[in-house]
C-alpha cells in the first residue's frame, strides 16, 4: 500500500512538472529534432500558431493569409530540462535577423516567434534576446518576435516527424535552404 501511494505521489509531482514552450523558427520540419534530441523533452508536435483561424490547413498557412505561423508544441520536463536552455537551442536554430520569413521560406507565416505563456516565459525571453544581442553574434537587428501565445493547432499527420518519415528529402530540404550552412557559419 505504501508503495502505491508513493508511486501515485511521485506521479502527481511529475506531472505537474510538464510545461509547454512554443516556437516558430521557419519550417517546423526543422524545429522539431534540435528539441526531439534533447534530454527532457517529452514531445514536439509541428503546427500552427498566432493566426485568427480555428484549425487550419497547410494550404491556407502557407498563403499567408491566416495570421499563423509554422511553430512547435514543446512538452518538457522543467526539472530535467528547463525554458532558458529550450530558448537557448531555438536561438541556434533560426537566423533572427530575418523579418521575411526564415532561409528560403519567405513570409510572415515563416517568421521566428517566441509564444510566451506566462509572465515568468516572457521576461526569461527578453533575457535570453537581450543575452543575444550582448554577444554580438550578429551585426543585424534581432527582429524575433516574443509574442503573447494565443493558439496552436497540430499540423497534418503527414508533417509530423518529417525528418524521420522522410530522412532524403528532408535532408536534401534541410541542405538546400541553406539553413545548416548559415547556423554553422555563426555557432561553429
Amino acid at each position: 500500500m505504501k508503495k502505491i501511494i508513493l508511486f501515485f505521489i511521485i506521479s502527481i509531482f511529475s506531472f505537474a512538472a510538464e510545461k509547454e514552450a512554443y516556437f516558430a523558427g521557419g519550417c517546423f520540419w526543422c524545429m522539431e529534432p534540435p528539441f526531439e534530441k534533447l534530454a527532457g523533452v517529452l514531445s514536439v508536435t509541428s503546427g500552427y500558431s498566432g493566426g485568427d483561424i480555428e484549425n487550419p490547413s497547410y494550404k491556407e498557412v502557407a498563403s499567408g493569409k491566416t495570421k499563423h505561423r509554422e511553430a512547435v508544441k514543446i512538452i518538457y520536463e522543467d526539472s530535467v530540462v528547463t525554458y532558458p536552455e529550450l530558448l537557448e537551442i531555438f536561438w541556434k536554430q533560426i537566423d533572427p535577423t530575418d523579418p521575411g520569413g526564415q532561409f528560403v521560406d519567405r513570409g510572415f507565416q515563416y517568421s521566428s516567434a517566441i509564444f510566451y505563456t506566462t509572465e515568468e516565459q516572457r521576461s526569461q525571453a527578453l533575457k535570453s534576446l537581450e543575452n543575444l544581442e550582448n554577444s554580438k553574434k550578429f551585426e543585424k537587428k534581432i527582429v524575433t518576435d516574443i509574442v503573447k501565445f494565443k493558439n496552436f493547432y497540430p499540423a497534418e499527420d503527414y508533417h509530423q516527424d518529417y525528418y524521420i518519415k522522410n530522412k532524403l528529402r528532408y535532408k536534401f530540404y534541410r541542405y538546400s535552404s541553406g539553413r545548416d550552412q548559415f547556423l554553422n557559419s555563426i555557432w561553429k
